[in-house]
C-alpha cells in the first residue's frame, strides 16, 4: 500500500517521522514524502540529533540516517500536486520547531488532506501533527475534521515542561504558537471534555520497538492518534493495524 507522509522543510521530529517510516517500509507498503515544493530535501530538527535535551533515542536517530538516503524521501512531491485517492493512508507528524508553521498552517495541506478524510481511509497524526487534522475543514459543514472525533495530541503539561526546560537555552523554539496545541484541538472538538484523552502523565519514559508500557494512542474508527515521539513505535503499528484491516 502507498502512505502519505507531509513533512514541513525544517524542524519535524526525528522520531515521529523515522519510525513510523521504519515499520511501515519493513511491512512492504510504499512511503510518499510531501513537502510544500515537489523536490525539496527536508530535514528534521537538527536539535534532536544532538542527543541534548529532549534529543531523539538512538535508535530513531539511526532509522532517520537510513531515510535520508532513501530515494522517496530525496524526490518528495508538492502538497498541491497530490491527487490524494492514489493513496491508502495519510501520517501526520509532529515537530516542536519554527520551521513546523510552515506544515501546520498550510491551507493547500489542509485542504488536501480534508480530500483524503472524505475516502474514509486510514488517517495517523501524532503531536503537533494532530493541530493539521484540527485545523483542516470539513467542506459540507465548515467545522474541523476533527470535529466529532475521539483524539489526544500532545498535552499541555508536556509541552509546558519542554519550555521550561529548554527556554533557558533556546528562549521560545519550543513553544511554536502562542496557544498549547492541547488548547487548539480541544477547542475544534464539539465535546472536548470526552472527547479529548490526555492519557497517563507521563515525562521521562518513552516507548519502543519491544516495549509499550509508557505509550499511549487513541482509536477512532479510521483515525490514530498520538501525544509525542514516545508513543512513536505504538503509534505506527496502530496505523499499520488500520492499513491491515
Amino acid at each position: 500500500m502507498r502512505v502519505l507522509l507531509p513533512i514541513p522543510d525544517r524542524d519535524f521530529d526525528v522520531t515521529e517521522v523515522a519510525v513510523p517510516w521504519r515499520l511501515l517500509t519493513q511491512a512492504g507498503h510504499e512511503v510518499v514524502f510531501a513537502t510544500e515544493r515537489s523536490g525539496t530535501r527536508a530535514q528534521a530538527d537538527p536539535r534532536l540529533l544532538t542527543g541534548a535535551i529532549l534529543g531523539a533515542a538512538p535508535e530513531p536517530r539511526a532509522y532517520y540516517a537510513q531515510l535520508c538516503e532513501s530515494a522517496g524521501f530525496q524526490a518528495t512531491r508538492g502538497w498541491a500536486e497530490l491527487d490524494v485517492e492514489q493513496f491508502d493512508g495519510l501520517l501526520l507528524p509532529g515537530g516542536h520547531g519554527p520551521g513546523m508553521r510552515q506544515y501546520l498552517g498550510s491551507e493547500p495541506l489542509h485542504e488536501q488532506v480534508a480530500r483524503f478524510w472524505s475516502l474514509n481511509r486510514p488517517v495517523g497524526a501524532i503531536c503537533h501533527g494532530v493541530l493539521v487534522a484540527a485545523r483542516a475543514q470539513n467542506p459540507a459543514t465548515g467545522r474541523s475534521l476533527l470535529a466529532d472525533r475521539t483524539t489526544t495530541c500532545l498535552p499541555k503539561y508536556m509541552e509546558r515542561t519542554a519550555y521550561f526546560a529548554t527556554a533557558w537555552r533556546m528562549g521560545r523554539h519550543y513553544r511554536t504558537y502562542p496557544a498549547y496545541v492541547e488548547d487548539e484541538v480541544r477547542a475544534a472538538l464539539v465535546h472536548p471534555d470526552t472527547q479529548f484523552r490526555r492519557g497517563p502523565v507521563e515525562l521521562l519514559r518513552r516507548g519502543s520497538a519491544t516495549d509499550d508500557r509508557a505509550a499511549f494512542t487513541v482509536t477512532d474508527g479510521n483515525y490514530v492518534s498520538a501525544r509525542w515521539p514516545g508513543d512513536a513505535y505504538l503509534f505506527a503499528r496502530r496505523f499499520l493495524s488500520l492499513l491491515a484491516g
